[in-house]
């Protein structure tokens, strides 16, 4: 007997929710642990490839759970841009959970029982998250991914690991309680509702300044999203394992983030009451900022992860630029650099991790000519740069591209110039490492040719575990797939403009 959409719906939230008890009981056999997690993960994708289905077949697929007062309810529906949020976050728990077992093993982390249960837990918060029906089961799971991805980001229990916990767990949490909570208060008092509805909930009589003060408490209370200044957390997250990184990055929490920015964007506010609030120019240039300071502060980056993760928080200000552009071009562009800059940054922790475990190097300039040893994993690095420069032939170029037209329809010209500009510097920033590690400067001293031309003759190749090398030749795959056929992806992203209009 076939299983009711409503019901899919329903375990592809409880299941992850559950994985870890099936974890905990096979702690003392790692296979049979292992074994239990991709085992999730394969459930997952089969729930949300059938809901997906049921999406674009134009079902209405709608649960409600619990009234707690009167309009004010967790309940959960299905709509194209938590559709898009939910496939890439159950397809990426599997590579990412691949990954972590060639990892972890080769690493010989310690606490991989509770590793992989807060990693459940978090993919169970995402998927609740995507599928929320209003702004206040949304910030339930919200919260919940917070909570259960601090214990990942503390996992090695040093002193500098604390220290990045405590700073990813104070900003997320104050950014929530002090702006986001506020602004869904503010929210609920104003409209009278908390469901997203397409064109927004807000009527024509809305006073303008309180539409807009409640835009900036929503921006800034999205920590998630890593606007400045209110990025620290995600380079302090950093100190956490590369599976984590790869989580925070690519799979979870700062997808949460721009993902929530973009629904309220579009659900709560409108396209045509966003494009009058007064500060909507100034919270675009505030984004516009975010990506060329953090791009510059990239380049001066010797570890690898720290410069992986500036360079998130400017990719970040690229969807959160194209939500406020209040064009459906904008929207496009967004949703869609939602899933292409997933499988780009990935792909790059995913290589910084490879690097960490199997050559012991962390900075970047300990990496010259370690493409000799390393051949698949840099050219990996190359194709996954090239995605998030947005260049062909990778699917981060048509993102791109979108989100340079909405700034153009918005006559944006400001923000159009940053864009570029910030593509140039992620040239600056990433290429050189790849090109370096094929190319390496070798020095004029003879001593240094002699010592730098044997070393290279003698390199044995020596690459990743094999489950880590499977996930990182997937996500590559999935870079150049996502530029020959980006169909899928851009007929849900532009469902959500269309969705019951």
């Amino acid at each position: 007997m076939s299983l009711s959409l409503t019901l899919m719906l329903q375990l592809a939230i409880i299941i992850p929710f559950m994985a870890p008890i099936a974890i905990i009981a096979t702690r003392h056999n790692q296979n049979l642990r292992e074994a239990v997690t991709l085992s999730t993960c394969v459930g997952l994708i089969y729930l949300v490839v059938n809901l997906y289905q049921g999406v674009i077949s134009g079902e209405n697929i709608q649960v409600f759970w619990w009234e707690l007062l009167p309009d004010l309810h967790i309940s959960f529906a299905i709509e194209p841009l938590g559709m898009l949020f939910a496939v890439i976050a159950s397809f990426l728990w599997l590579i990412t959970s691949c990954y972590a077992i060639g990892y972890m093993r080769s690493h010989q982390e310690k606490n991989q029982t509770r590793f992989y249960c807060c990693f459940a837990i978090a993919i169970a918060a995402v998927i609740g998250l995507a599928f929320s029906a209003n702004l206040f089961t949304l910030f339930i799971f919200y919260e919940v991914l917070t909570l259960s991805t601090y214990p990942l980001v503390t996992h090695a229990g040093t002193d500098k690991a604390k220290k990045g916990g405590r700073t990813y767990l104070g900003i997320l949490l104050t950014t929530s309680v002090v702006f986001l909570l506020f602004a869904i208060i503010g929210t609920w008092l104003t409209a009278g509702t908390l469901d997203f509805t397409p064109g927004g909930v807000f009527s024509d009589e809305v006073d303008k300044s309180i539409a807009s003060i409640l835009l900036v408490l929503f921006i800034f209370g999205v920590g998630k999203a890593a606007i400045m200044p209110f990025h620290r957390w995600l380079p302090a997250a950093m100190v956490a394992p590369t599976p984590v990184s790869a989580l925070l990055h690519a799979v979870a929490v700062v997808k949460a983030g721009v993902f929530t920015i973009l629904k309220v964007c579009v659900f709560i506010f409108g396209l045509d009451l966003l494009a009058v609030l007064p500060t909507s120019q100034f919270l675009l240039y505030l984004a516009g900022a975010s990506v060329l300071l953090a791009s510059i502060i990239a380049m001066r980056q010797d570890n690898l992860k720290a410069r992986l993760a500036y360079s998130t928080v400017s990719q970040l200000g690229y969807i959160t630029i194209g939500a406020l552009l209040a064009t459906s071009s904008g929207v496009l562009g967004s949703a869609m650099h939602i899933a292409m800059h997933a499988f780009g940054k990935i792909t790059l922790f995913f290589c910084a991790g490879a690097i960490l475990v199997t050559l012991h190097k962390s900075n970047i300039s300990e990496m010259r000519g370690i493409g000799r040893k390393m051949p698949l994993t840099m050219f990996a690095f190359f194709i996954a740069s090239l995605s998030i420069i947005g260049v062909p032939p990778t699917g981060g170029t048509w993102s791109k591209w979108f989100l340079m037209m909405g700034t153009i329809n918005a006559e944006q010209w400001f923000l159009m110039v940053t864009l570029m500009l910030s593509s140039l510097l992620n040239i600056a920033y990433l290429l050189p490492i790849s090109f370096h590690a094929f190319f390496p400067n070798i020095k004029k001293a003879k001593d240094s040719t002699d010592e730098q031309g044997k070393l290279f003759i003698s390199a044995q190749i020596q690459e990743a575990p094999l489950p880590s090398l499977i996930a990182i030749g997937t996500t590559t795959f999935m870079c150049l797939a996502l530029f020959i056929y980006p169909q899928p992806l851009f007929e849900l992203a532009s469902a959500i403009l269309t969705f019951r209009e």
